[in-house]
């Protein structure tokens, strides 16, 4: 198993270039099964969960192309319509496959997923929202059996905000007959993203971005080529180990409308921040002053933040305090940045951070994915060497995480357990 170690203390300075959203590219590649004509994506980030998803794909019957940051899908004949256990185990957003199954071939079998341990986060909201549509579902030996001779339009309320959820429905509703509206829906720009290849493969969609989404079913949707929008979470994350280590680095191929919550509070710590066309760049002006925070959807602070900020505070003037609203299961990380030398307590959904002067490497293990990223920051802030354990949690959301971090002039290398001493 790999291990990342990282020599801290060193301020972050250069130019790296944000890689495509995973987030995006996901969901995105789930819709390659709405249509029968061949659909090429771009800016398709190289990650494990990327592979497994088109492992998933392959297994189904879809014809698989994979170039540098493209991939071409054909889902003209698709003669196994299953998500099998063992592919679905590690990733949640194989879920993802469901809607778009349903809709095209009027079956499905779906494994209920896996992914982070970081809450219970149900299906149920899928699951009822395609029933309203006329789908009828079992739950049989840990899958979801679902059939449908076509979905019909309906209107769905979804009592919590659920971006898999929008995303599932939205592109089931783009084959069912009438119109579908969705209501409570997640505004992120995730969604908004595969709203706009749905459109470029001729769904008729309308509201993305807000909280009610209207979808008018067609009979067929057709090819198209379409690029994955810049991941804002990596994006983030780098702005943040910046901004931690007191450096100075600018951000290419990324989207600074996407990030107003995080680039606020960057600011807030004492940060100067200026945006460009496509482009970040991120300096302090002085000492570290920590920020307060609120984890809610989109376009509030995001969840997937939350641990990154964390990490920072660490060692900032005074004391913060760090709000999770989203997942009930989101600070395992508190726990292994003690190890490091932070002073955190957690009181309920609430951790509070009292700022250190200092934090001394030691070895850390990650517990999913953007835990990973926190322990990285903070290994980056350490005196003497960190060494971070489990980072196939990384390899899920980050690509090529320690060579750009490197570009960066961090002193971080990967090494696997055979070289280990």
């Amino acid at each position: 198993m790999d291990q990342l170690v990282i020599a801290g203390g060193k301020p972050l300075a250069g130019e790296i270039e944000v890689s495509g959203a995973k987030n995006a590219a996901l969901p995105i590649l789930c819709a390659g099964l709405l249509t029968a004509q061949p659909v090429v994506f771009d800016n398709v980030p190289d990650l494990r969960d990327v592979g497994t998803l088109l492992r998933l794909l392959g297994s189904m019957g879809v014809t698989v192309e994979r170039g540098v940051h493209r991939v071409t899908l054909c889902a003209e004949s698709v003669g196994n319509p299953v998500a099998s256990y063992d592919l679905v185990k590690t990733m949640r957003a194989s879920i993802l496959v469901l809607g778009p199954l349903l809709a095209r071939f009027g079956h499905a079998r779906v494994s209920l997923p896996g992914g982070c341990a970081i809450g219970e986060r149900p299906v149920d909201l899928h699951i009822k929202g395609l029933q309203a549509m006329g789908a009828r579902i079992d739950i049989d030996h840990g899958y979801i059996v679902a059939e449908a001779a076509r979905l019909k339009g309906a209107r769905i309320f979804m009592d919590t905000v659920t971006v898999t959820g929008t995303e599932n429905l939205m592109m089931a509703a783009t084959l069912a007959e009438g119109v579908t509206v969705l209501e409570n829906a997640a505004r992120e720009p995730e969604v908004v993203d595969l709203a706009e290849c749905l459109i470029g493969m001729g769904a008729r969609i309308r509201g993305h971005g807000s909280d009610v989404v209207t979808i008018e079913g067609v009979s067929r949707l057709e090819g198209t080529q379409h690029a994955v929008m810049p991941d804002r979470i990596e994006t983030g994350t780098f702005l943040v180990a910046a901004a931690a280590t007191g450096g100075n680095v600018r951000l290419v191929g990324t989207r600074d409308d996407t990030l107003d919550a995080v680039l606020d509070k960057l600011e807030e710590a004492n940060a100067i921040v200026e945006r460009g066309q496509g482009e970040i760049r991120i300096r302090m002006r002085g000492p570290n002053h920590g920020v307060s925070l609120r984890t809610s959807p989109y376009p509030a602070f995001p969840t997937d933040m939350q641990a990154q900020f964390m990490a920072m505070n660490a060692v900032a003037q005074g004391t913060t305090v760090v709000t999770e609203t989203i997942f009930e299961n989101r600070f395992m990380h508190v726990q292994e940045l003690r190890r490091l030398g932070a002073n955190i307590e957690v009181e309920g959904n609430a951790a509070i951070i009292r700022g250190v002067s200092k934090l001394e490497g030691a070895t850390v293990m990650a517990t999913d994915l953007r835990a990973s990223a926190s322990l990285v920051i903070a290994g980056l802030i350490a005196q003497g060497e960190t060494v971070v354990d489990r980072i196939y949690h990384l390899d899920r959301g980050y690509e090529k995480i320690e060579q750009k971090l490197s570009c960066l002039g961090a002193a971080i290398y990967r090494r696997s357990d055979g070289d280990a001493e």
